[in-house]
């Protein structure tokens, strides 16, 4: 009789089990959520223990501006490297930042909300993929970013070069710019303002003599 009783609470157990992962997923698992810059505005200012981290380079953070009490971290760092990339000539941004999980793991929690932005949601999405693979628990990424994408974009890449080469022919006016989306396109607030309490912590150590 005992060991029946067991097996019964052995089968609700597992239906339990069962049903937390179907309903529920892994409960254990933890994944990037995608919000928009007004909705992380929003948090920021309702929501307790919520940061916003600025992935981009110093470059970007100081001279096209940035959010207020944005904490700077670069995912990559600006090289000296000049080449012609997608019809574009430009500098390239294609050193990863080594310490970069290392030095936001000294300054925030793995339970804290860290908002993550970058220009237009691009490596802002990567930065954050690897915050949750390094455990962190509550990572948003602001898939609009700071400037939005160029003008126009369509996720369809047929679409997309098709209405680009149109408005390219025409000399549409804001054709190829940003600003048409993200935190700068919904009127929040941002500076130009640099406060060292939000710079990048190597940054603000004294250089070897």
């Amino acid at each position: 009789m005992r060991k029946r009783y067991s097996n019964h609470i052995y089968v609700i157990l597992l239906t339990g089990l069962f049903l937390l992962t179907i309903l529920g997923g892994n409960i254990y698992a933890q994944e990037v959520r995608n919000i928009l810059s007004i909705e992380a505005y929003d948090m920021l200012n309702t929501v307790p223990d919520t940061y916003i981290i600025d992935v981009r380079t110093r470059a970007e953070y100081q001279f096209v501006g940035h959010l207020l009490n944005a904490y700077l971290f670069p995912y990559m760092f600006l090289s000296n490297s000049f080449a012609k990339v997608d019809e574009k000539y430009k500098y390239q941004i294609n050193q990863k930042n080594k310490a970069f999980i290392e030095e936001i793991s000294k300054a925030f929690k793995k339970t804290d909300n860290l908002l993550i932005i970058c220009r237009d949601g691009t490596k802002s999405a990567l930065a954050a993929k690897d915050l949750v693979d390094a455990g962190f628990k509550k990572i948003f990424n602001v898939m609009d970013g700071f400037e939005g994408a160029e003008f126009p974009t369509f996720e369809d890449n047929n679409r997309h070069k098709f209405y680009r080469q149109l408005a390219k022919r025409h000399k549409i006016e804001g054709f190829n710019h940003r600003r048409h989306y993200g935190w700068q396109y919904w009127g929040l607030p941002w500076t130009y303002e640099i406060d060292p309490k939000y710079i990048y912590p190597p940054d603000l150590k004294a250089p070897p003599k």
